[in-house]
């Protein structure tokens, strides 16, 4: 059983799909505006987010963006658009998964067991003496729990994820700061992070600056 947030204007459809996730023994609620899908998510903590792209007052895909920017909820997009590069482009963007319509209830169950089991996966995140419990939202290095801001979370955890890989900078600010491209952001949460994690720029034990490419956060040797 899971938390379901259902992102779907058209009220046919959200009530057909709602019976068939709640049939499922899911928990849904539905909401028809993009607007209303980030005040849920911003306030209520979902398992998951199916989230339709042709809505009223914002599309689909400005909405995903703004979802990532203040949570690592999985997101299922489920819509008409069936364009190859559009799909690309939104699972780059911080889709988990992409489907099109029509859909049988079955197909997407199937889906969000999926996005449900690498959820749980990534839910506890330990880089050297980095802990961090995505679901919890709590994070400690080397024993010492840390008092991280949300954004400073959201990066922490970003980067953890992908440990061992240098981010792109642009990728971090589309994802976290979508509505925000200023480099300055970025360096200023990451000048934050590495005092709560006792380190500096010049001596950095788990964040790395790669010049002019992005950020690896790595284990201490």
């Amino acid at each position: 059983m899971a938390s379901v947030l259902l992102v779907e204007d058209d009220p046919v459809v959200r009530a057909a799909v709602t019976r068939a996730l709640t049939g499922q023994g899911h928990i849904v609620h539905g909401v028809a505006l993009a607007i209303e899908a980030l005040r849920e998510v911003t306030a209520t903590g979902y398992d998951v987010v199916v989230l339709d792209l042709g809505l009223p007052d914002l599309d689909g895909g400005d909405a995903l963006r703004m979802i990532r920017g203040v949570t690592n909820t999985p997101v299922v997009i489920a819509t008409a658009r069936d364009d190859e590069a559009e799909i690309v482009r939104l699972l780059n963007a911080g889709a988990d998964d992409y489907l099109v319509k029509p859909f049988s209830s079955e197909h997407l169950e199937a889906r969000l067991q999926a996005v449900l089991r690498r959820a749980r996966d990534t839910t506890q995140l330990v880089v050297g003496g980095l802990e961090i419990d995505v679901s919890l939202r709590r994070a400690s290095v080397d024993g010492r729990e840390l008092s991280l801001t949300h954004k400073e979370f959201e990066l922490l955890s970003y980067l953890a994820a992908r440990h061992g890989e240098v981010v792109p900078r642009a990728e971090i600010l589309a994802s976290l700061w979508p509505s925000h491209r200023d480099d300055q952001t970025l360096d200023v949460h990451l000048s934050w992070l590495r005092r709560k994690l006792g380190e500096r720029a010049a001596q950095p034990r788990y964040l790395h600056t790669v010049r002019g490419v992005g950020v690896r956060l790595v284990a201490p040797r």
